[in-house]
């Protein structure tokens, strides 16, 4: 035991290896319910402090994090750290990442932040720390040394973390200290999820003591985790020796001395009952169990997330039996809650591992598509169209309107009556002339539609601001490259009774063209090869000859600003979407997902590609 004072926060580790502090308020709320003790019921649903955490409940038993929705579960621990340090002052550093919004530091990192800021040194300098970076407190930036790459930072102040004084644990099992087991009960909470627990709690001590009893095996202690590893921003490495970082005290929730939950309990057949977890040599029966066998816990759960659908309680139906978990996530979610209730201790299960690819494939097992000649399209340099100006590509699309309405223009916002309002490089046609597009009916100036025009690929089609409409064939900027295509031997999920066509798109880095943002500069292309998949099926099949056509038409990439990194002049997805991911769908870009084929489809059709597309190209 240590004799101090500190203030307490709550972290969790990510798929980087990193502890991430949860807020204060969350941490506030995680630390009332350990410090109740088994009173409180063991779980701590995180949606209860901010409702964006509504899927997560921490297991304070095996601390672990635990997602229902996806079945993800990440260590947790409880840190210390001194009372005059930026989390004792509720002072939080953060800096801008690439989509605009705001990421806290690590807490390590934001200590040695503030204590430079606090000493009012101009900036400080991270590589002490093993990063970088350069906090320059004037420009409030962040700067990379190796990139000089800039990013903002941020002080703002929010709620201290919570204050604990006295003896303080080395390492941090549940409950937190004898005592807290003993305390009295908090007031029951009335949110729907604890109504849940509580009930559990009502039935399965009506049920009487049962002559079965749980011993859960007791796992040997870890040894104690290593110091955090702050990282300031994405593509920190983290450093080789960790230097120390003053003003703050060791983290004290070590992985060693917590009880982990047993995976399986071992059954006694004695009629002697164990000791709940924390409760030291006294003995007290438990409640009996014979009542919460599978079947039961799988019926209560569906009844239960009935409840908790119909109050607004964010879960996942039970019915999903479709996990590859060994337990289904939405059916592990509120099992546990129940199993905490009962006293048991909760496993929880592994996450699901992201598949990007298939098992490796032979030559001789690489087929050629039915119905489609040749494995592989190349597309070469923009060739510049000669012979018509605006004016003439626009007249096959347009009827003059000699009388138009009394309605704006939808791409000046000037009225119709009245002369454009554009104020561009003026194109060779009277600012009055007003023209009405021959399919979908909207009318705009003339002048209006030539400018827009110029303004874009100049390819000979124009497509409708107002309803996307396209007049002509549609083509993109795609960089030159190679697409290649062929059938594997493996399924895809939920797609068992085919094979699978695998697509390799290959773009090279080079110089953009005079349709390109920036014609003459340099452009990058991450990434390459990228693989993507389809379903060896006739709609299958269907996508890929659109898609060949979009690919001929320059339209699946183009060069623009990464939406993911916020790289300037690189190659981008053009709006229509691909499943990259082979055997799972973690990121959202995988199978099963029965809507796929429709929607890309659709995104195709968008684009002005549909089956006529396929009697154009024939043509």
């Amino acid at each position: 035991m240590l004799l101090a004072s500190a203030v307490v926060v709550w972290e969790w580790l990510n798929e980087h290896g990193r502890w991430r502090p949860y807020s204060p308020a969350v941490s506030h709320h995680i630390e009332a319910v350990a410090r109740a003790g088994p009173r409180a019921g063991g779980s701590v649903v995180l949606g209860q402090a901010d409702s964006r955490l509504a899927p997560y409940i921490i297991d304070l038993q095996s601390m672990h994090q635990f997602r229902q929705d996806t079945g993800t579960i990440r260590p947790v621990r409880r840190s210390y750290y001194d009372p005059s340090s930026a989390p004792g002052k509720g002072v939080v550093w953060e800096w801008e990442n690439d989509s605009g919004s705001w990421t806290p530091y690590d807490m390590d990192v934001g200590i040695t932040i503030q204590r430079a800021y606090e000493k009012q040194h101009p900036w400080v300098d991270l590589s002490a720390i093993g990063f970088c970076y350069v906090i320059d407190f004037a420009t409030m930036g962040q700067i990379n040394r190796q990139t000089q790459r800039k990013r903002r930072v941020r002080r703002r102040l929010d709620m201290v973390y919570p204050l604990v004084s006295g003896t303080l644990p080395k390492s941090q099992s549940w409950p937190a200290s004898p005592g807290a087991a003993a305390a009295p009960p908090v007031p029951a909470c009335a949110c729907p999820q604890c109504l849940l627990v509580m009930s559990v709690k009502a039935t399965v001590s009506a049920a009487g003591p049962s002559t079965a009893t749980l011993q859960p095996r007791k796992a040997p202690p870890a040894p104690p985790t290593a110091p955090k590893a702050p990282v300031p921003a994405p593509g920190a490495k983290a450093p080789d020796g960790m230097a120390a970082v003053r003003g703050s005290l060791k983290p004290l929730a070590a992985q060693g001395g917590r009880r982990q939950a047993a995976s399986t309990p071992a059954l006694s057949s004695a009629s002697s009952t164990a000791s709940p977890p924390g409760a030291g040599s006294s003995k007290a029966s438990r409640p009996g169990l014979s009542t919460l066998n599978r079947n039961h816990l799988q019926r209560l759960a569906i009844a239960q997330s009935r409840v908790l659908i119909a109050s607004g309680v964010p879960t996942v139906p039970v019915k999903n039996l479709t996990g590859s978990s060994p337990v289904n996530p939405a059916l592990a979610g509120i099992t546990g809650i129940l199993m905490s209730a009962a006293g048991l201790p909760v496993c929880l299960t592994r996450p699901p591992k992201l598949v990007l690819h298939p098992p490796p494939v032979s030559k001789s097992e690489i087929q050629s598509i039915p119905g489609i000649s040749h494995t592989c399209r190349k597309t070469t340099k923009k060739q510049a169209k000669k012979g018509k100006t605006p004016e003439e590509v626009l007249k096959k699309y347009l009827q003059k309107v000699r009388h138009p309405l009394d309605e704006d223009c939808t791409i000046c916002m000037e009225r119709l009556s009245a002369p454009s309002g554009y104020k561009g490089p003026q194109p060779a046609v009277k600012p009055d002339l007003v023209g009405k597009l021959v399919k979908c009916g909207h009318v705009f100036h003339l002048h209006c539609l030539v400018a827009m025009y110029n303004n874009g690929n100049k390819d000979g089609s124009l497509q409708c601001p107002t309803c996307k409409t396209i007049y002509g064939v549609k083509t993109g900027t795609q960089p030159p490259g190679k697409m290649e295509y062929h059938v594997i031997p493996h399924a895809l999920p939920g797609h068992s009774d085919c094979k699978t066509i695998r697509i390799i798109y290959n773009i090279p880095p080079g110089v953009q063209g005079p349709e390109h943002p920036n014609p003459g500069k340099s452009f990058t292309a991450r990434g390459f090869p990228r693989h993507c998949y389809l379903p060896d099926s006739e709609k299958g099949r269907k996508v890929l000859k659109l898609l060949l056509v979009a690919w001929d038409r320059r339209l699946i990439f183009a060069i623009g600003t990464s939406s993911t990194t916020g790289e300037s002049d690189t190659v981008i997805w053009n709006e229509i979407h691909h499943k990259t991911e082979f055997g799972s769908n973690l990121t959202g870009h995988g199978y099963p997902d029965i809507n796929y084929l429709d929607n890309v489809l659709a995104e195709l059709a968008a684009q002005g590609i549909t089956e006529e597309s396929l009697a154009q190209e024939k043509d």
